[in-house]
């Protein structure tokens, strides 16, 4: 049994869950008006009583700021001059019997508040100034009675007790300074030496409190960890969470979390770490105002995310920016109220960062959350990713980094990285069997055996000889088994694999398919072709109406999130996919099916592995989820480390392919003028995941040298030049034009030149008669290697050109002499072309 606040938590099985409001008991209760209203608290960084008066304090209000006295500020004396001449011409208008009149014009405090329109952007000037217009009628009486109290009231008071009727009426400058003289000479009580110590000690600890809330990195705004209730009720409405695990709770309490330190948390699959990351996001943009970076490794899961948090922002006045594909602004638009959450791609988010550092405002981000830590050990994408939370790590020491992954193994090395804390559990809501499948023979995955596989059954499905030539795999006999009452995945090695199974499967399924749920899934072809303008992809047409559908990148946004929606409410019961939906796409299943141990031609890693399979189970409706890993007689043995070892060491790519990736992080630190001198450029490399692994990954050559080795290639290229800075007399490298474009556009450095020599030759006579010109400019270097064009067909498919795109072949290096000699086998000492385009 364990206490914590009041409320008392009982050690039970994983699956007890943690009502939302059962933690309201952790925070300061919320206290009540005599209306009955909840109060929220507010801050001193929230919300400044002084500028923003109330039906509360009203009159009360001190129109004269934080002066002691009227003398210390005589532009606010001027005014009240200007203001009194306005009065003494409006004065002769009206009865002499009056002594003074109260004016009727603008009020002080309007005319001191006048320039704060120009704060505000004009798109939302014109809103403020009709709001004004439209609240004249209502509160000119208000204003009139403020009036009179502040100038009307004073004055009149002043000259019925100090000045006889008969004299003249002296200024109100003067008639307030001999008031204000007056109070000073007034007899004040006499108080004791001691009272004065004590209330000096009392203002001294006041004064400290203030301070302490003020700096506080725990700003609390309510009951929900710090939040207002409300975010619990919406995650209660859109995510249908009415209550929290324990180990999320745990986590959420964590003493690294209250003062703002780094952390990287790691759990299974669907073991609910998203929520976690979303609690804390909302925790930096509601208390702390500050904008958040999400990084997610796909596109499809960005726009997952954009689209399941947009309820969020609507509800709890913050906006929602997606970073993916073409979507995006750099730098982002500074907001003067609202704050940001940026949610991007990995490429995405590292151009964001860059904006960000170059326009001076990286300590507008508060928060970076990286879903998929492990990613770092990805190739080039994960250079890219260690680039973006270096140059975070090291400009701004006030953003908080936070990275979640399900599988990590070399921790330690990555925690010294991010200068974090590191929090695990082995929690999963639902049991998961994992099972792998070898010709007919269901072996299922028991690490305790020696060979790590246990005989599980025997498939018995009846199959034609035709069926079976079709589905060797028996994949039609493993989903048969669960659908359509329960949900299927089958994963498939590449999007045209994928489409091949989905219609496979529905030429052998049993006509009964059809009529599940009829209805709906006519619905659902329907609005298909309405997304497509009328038209409809041939292979759902084909297979919706069996309850099935394929998910890849190939389908757009609309239709992704319709069929998405679809099988998330049961009218799909299979969806055919590729691994981009195990990486956070919440589609879980009662089965998932791995159509081979492959995700294109590379062999499965641990952590795709553990992802793909991690998504079989629903909690809350299956009391267990099973994955089948369907693998032939030459993968057995790799599969058997596969099911049975650890995951994978997460290490640096900066060095991958020839250290293209350290050497574009430097060129873009020059750039960006983060580092100028050699010292700095090394002491930046120290705060790469390389530097905590260089003795690893590097043992012939040290930091230093590789750093000394990547700024001679720079120059050597024409990317930066050196130049003796007189100041600090020091040589200081800086960025040619080349670089500049090179890093900004994110141009892979062993082409760049090569690039630039052809867009240049082709501004020389650049043909925009066909399109032919211009796709050879925007065809990738790296498809080069993926072609090995048939000369003869080349050479056929040449002949069929027009003079026009001949002309064009011939510009760029493939002349109709140059193709003769290749097609009749001749050599050809020169290369006149990039192949293959």
């Amino acid at each position: 049994m364990m206490e914590s606040g009041g409320l008392k938590v009982q050690r039970r099985p994983p699956v007890r869950k943690r009502s939302l409001s059962s933690v309201h008991s952790l925070y300061t209760p919320v206290k009540k008006k005599p209306s009955g209203k909840e109060e929220m608290k507010i801050t001193s960084e929230s919300h400044n009583h002084a500028d923003c008066p109330t039906e509360e304090n009203g009159s009360d209000d001190d129109l004269f700021g934080e002066y002691d006295s009227f003398a210390e500020d005589p532009s606010l004396l001027a005014q009240m001059d200007y203001l009194e001449e306005k009065c003494k011409q409006e004065a002769t208008n009206t009865a002499l019997e009056h002594q003074f009149v109260t004016p009727t014009i603008p009020s002080i405090s309007k005319h001191l508040a006048e320039d704060d329109f120009e704060d505000f952007p004009c798109s939302q000037l014109f809103y403020e100034e009709a709001k004004q217009d439209s609240g004249t009628a209502t509160n000119h009486n208000r204003t009139n009675d403020l009036c009179n109290i502040e100038v009307g009231d004073v004055c009149t008071s002043m000259v019925s007790h100090k000045y006889p009727k008969d004299e003249k009426r002296k200024s109100l400058r003067d008639s307030l300074k001999y008031t204000l003289a007056g109070n000073a000479k007034a007899h004040t009580p006499q108080i004791s030496r001691t009272m004065q110590i004590k209330e000096t000690i009392i203002m001294e600890e006041l004064d400290v409190a203030q301070k302490t809330v003020e700096t506080s990195s725990e700003i609390d705004l309510g009951p929900f960890y710090g939040l207002p209730s409300k975010v619990a009720d919406l995650i209660e409405q859109y995510k249908g969470i009415k209550n929290l695990y324990d180990w999320q709770h745990t986590c959420l309490t964590l003493e690294s979390l209250r003062q703002r330190k780094n952390l990287i948390y790691s759990l299974p699959t669907s073991g609910g770490k998203t929520l976690v990351a979303e609690i804390v996001i909302l925790q930096e943009l509601l208390c702390r105002k500050r904008d958040v970076l999400m990084i997610l490794p796909y596109v499809a899961i960005v726009q997952e995310k954009v689209r399941g948090l947009s309820a969020f922002g609507v509800e709890l006045e913050f906006l929602i920016e997606e970073y993916a594909g073409s979507k995006g602004r750099f730098p982002p638009i500074k907001r003067r109220t609202k704050k940001s959450l940026y949610i991007a791609t990995i490429e995405k988010g590292h151009s964001l960062v860059n904006s960000l550092i170059e326009t001076e405002r990286i300590s507008d981000l508060g928060l970076v959350v990286v879903d998929e830590l492990h990613m770092l050990s990805e190739g080039s994408r994960g250079a890219v990713l260690e680039m973006a939370l270096s140059k975070v790590l090291y400009t701004s020491e006030t953003t908080q980094i936070i990275g979640m992954s399900a599988t990590l193994n070399n921790v330690n090395e990555l925690q010294q990285f991010l200068k974090a804390d590191y929090y695990t559990d082995n929690f999963r809501p639902v049991e998961l069997k994992e099972y792998v499948k070898l010709r007919d023979s269901i072996y299922e995955v028991d690490n305790k055996e020696e060979n790590n596989f246990t005989l599980s059954r025997v498939l018995n499905y009846k199959y034609s000889s035709n069926m079976l030539r079709m589905d060797p795999d028996h994949i039609i006999a493993l989903v048969t088994e669960v659908i359509p009452n329960h949900s299927c995945l089958v994963f498939c090695p590449t999007k045209k694999n994928c489409e091949n199974v989905a219609e496979m499967i529905c030429k052998y399924l049993n006509k009964a398919y059809l009529g599940h749920r009829e209805a709906e899934k006519k619905q659902l072809i329907e609005d298909l072709r309405n997304t497509g303008n009328g038209t409809i992809c041939s292979v759902l047409k084909r297979t919706v109406p069996f309850g099935i559908a394929y998910h890849h990148s190939g389908l757009t946004s609309d239709e992704r999130k319709l069929v998405e929606e679809a099988y998330s409410s049961g009218v799909l019961c299979l969806l055919t996919c590729t691994s981009t939906l195990a990486a956070g796409v919440n589609l879980p299943a009662r089965r998932v099916i791995l159509r081979a141990p492959y995700v294109a031609k590379d062999f499965l890693k641990r952590a795709q592995y553990k992802q793909m399979v991690g998504r079989a189970g629903r909690a809350g409706i299956d009391s267990a989820g099973e994955s089948i890993l369907i693998i032939q007689e030459k993968d057995k043995e790799m599969v058997r480390e596969l099911v049975s070892k650890p995951p994978e060491n997460c290490y640096s790519n900066l060095m991958h392919d020839c250290g293209k990736g350290f050497q574009s992080l430097l060129l873009s630190l020059i750039g960006l003028k983060i580092a100028k001198t050699a010292e700095e450029i090394y002491q930046f490399a120290c705060y790469t995941l390389f530097s905590v692994q260089q003795k690893h990954l590097s043992k012939e050559k040290s930091l230093w040298d590789i750093t000394k080795e990547s700024m001679e290639y720079l120059t050597s290229k024409g990317l930066v030049y050196t130049k003796h800075c007189p100041e600090t007399q020091q040589l200081i490298f800086e960025v040619s034009r080349l670089g500049q474009a090179t890093y900004k556009g994110s141009i892979d450095l062993s082409y760049c030149d090569m690039l630039y020599n052809d867009l240049r030759k082709g501004l020389e006579g650049l043909v925009l008669q066909s399109y032919l010109h211009l796709l050879y400019h925007v065809t990738p270097y790296d498809m080069v290697t993926q072609c090995s064009p048939d000369w003869m067909i080349y050479f056929r498919q040449f002949n069929l050109l027009d003079p026009v795109d001949q002309k064009v072949a011939g510009n760029v290096g493939v002349p109709e002499s140059f193709l003769a000699r290749k097609v009749s086998g001749q050599s050809v000492k020169k290369v006149m072309y990039r192949e293959g385009n």
